[in-house]
């Protein structure tokens, strides 16, 4: 599974491509299959994103998960302030560990 990421221009914020739009929240992403490079280009190009990436992923009863640690530190949002983040804080809350 690939998955389209990047920042929010306005924003700086993490977004994932959900297929139609971007959203802050991970399990919305849809996987881009190969045609995400193009897509990378044409989102960037019409300034709805920046310094868009795809990256792997698995799919999961959550929603997907990236597989490369880095982009999993992205989706929970902010690392300094546990209150922050994207991602509820305990495992019964449904949370996914990095």
């Amino acid at each position: 599974m690939k998955l389209l990421t990047g920042n929010d221009l306005p924003t700086g914020d993490v977004i994932w491509w959900t297929g139609s739009g971007w959203s802050r929240h991970v399990e919305e992403a849809a996987d881009v299959g190969g045609g995400g490079d193009a897509l990378a280009q044409a989102e960037e190009g019409a300034r709805r994103v920046t310094a868009a990436y795809l990256i792997d992923a698995t799919d999961t009863p959550q929603g997907p998960r990236p597989a490369h640690i880095k982009d999993r530190v992205r989706a929970l949002g902010p690392t300094v302030r546990p209150d922050l983040t994207l991602k509820p804080a305990g495992p019964s809350a449904g949370a996914w560990v990095i």
